[in-house]
């Protein structure tokens, strides 16, 4: 029988969960909350990429993810910018963590998986399916229905949609 390793100098397992959460939404919140169930760490990523032309700055969807992950204790909330496998090294983190909604994100995500395995081979990518109810929800149609005036509050935690009011409506005052 193998000895098991001491938990004073075994590593923890960390992860990173990286998006753009502009903004974050109930799909982004449950895989978080299942994720941060299997790793020791998580550390919820907020992809800084001005090419997006985000509704939120950078700073301000930091602070919105931080509002809403206060049931997770293991989680922590950072930005990057550049490579994600460089990012997750300065982290300390051995797996990276992607949302799969349909089987047209597979591809995508296929490709970035592999390309990181290729720059960084310590580190492992790890599919979680989209939860049921979440499986259409994305944060550009969840901002173009509420553009529009359709309801999101069933799709975007509380204190999240409140800064989509303040945001859009805010703007049109």
């Amino acid at each position: 029988m193998a000895a098991q390793p001491d938990s004073s100098t075994s590593r923890k397992l960390i992860a990173i969960y990286p998006g753009s959460f502009d903004p974050i939404t109930n799909g982004h919140l449950d895989l978080i909350g299942r994720a941060s169930r299997l790793v020791d760490q998580l550390v919820v990523s907020v992809l800084s990429n001005e090419r997006k032309q985000p509704l939120f700055c950078v700073q301000e969807r930091l602070e919105m993810v931080r509002e809403v992950i206060t049931p997770f204790p293991n989680v922590k909330v950072d930005s990057f910018e550049g490579l994600l496998v460089d990012f997750a090294s300065k982290h300390n983190a051995t797996l990276i963590v992607r949302g799969i909604r349909a089987i047209s994100d597979y591809e995508y995500e296929w490709q970035m998986a592999l390309m990181n395995r290729r720059l960084r081979p310590d580190i492992e990518t790890m599919f979680l399916m989209a939860g049921e109810a979440y499986s259409y929800i994305s944060s550009h149609i969840v901002k173009e229905v509420f553009r529009l005036g359709g309801g999101v509050s069933d799709l975007v935690p509380p204190q999240i949609e409140q800064h989509l009011k303040n945001r859009i409506h805010g703007a049109r005052s």
